[in-house]
């Protein structure tokens, strides 16, 4: 099994689901705590890259943080790498948990999507 690096926030069900289906295919992990450790700019970049997704996909949309900044409004107008500096800043903005084995990112946890990307490897 290969081993992912797994961004993550422990208190959060939906990453506690996504660890515990990750772990029963019996694949190794790095659990990295999304809020004390957010991926830094040219991290996020290249895992949006490797995610094939739009960048908005990274963004925590229904967190507070997100609300509290009115981010929904204010997005729009921000370029690229505005974006991304401001999800490296705080770890509470990402969509979480992000999954990764170096080549491959999900993003959020869907059994069927990890079990396409993650399972029986």
């Amino acid at each position: 099994m290969s081993k992912l690096t797994v961004y993550q926030y422990p208190k959060c069900g939906t990453c506690r689901n996504a660890v515990k289906w990750l772990q029963q295919q019996g694949h190794e992990l790095e659990l990295v705590h999304i809020f004390e450790q957010p991926p830094g700019e040219h991290e996020l970049a290249d895992l949006i890259a490797k995610s094939g997704l739009e960048l908005k996909k990274f963004f925590n949309t229904s967190g507070e943080v997100y609300k509290e900044m009115q981010l929904k409004d204010k997005l729009p107008a921000m370029s690229d790498q505005e974006k991304i500096a401001l999800l490296a800043s705080n770890g509470r903005l990402i969509k979480r948990p992000i999954v990764t084995d170096g080549t491959r990112v999900t993003v959020g946890f869907k059994a069927e999507q990890f079990q396409e990307s993650w399972g029986g490897q």
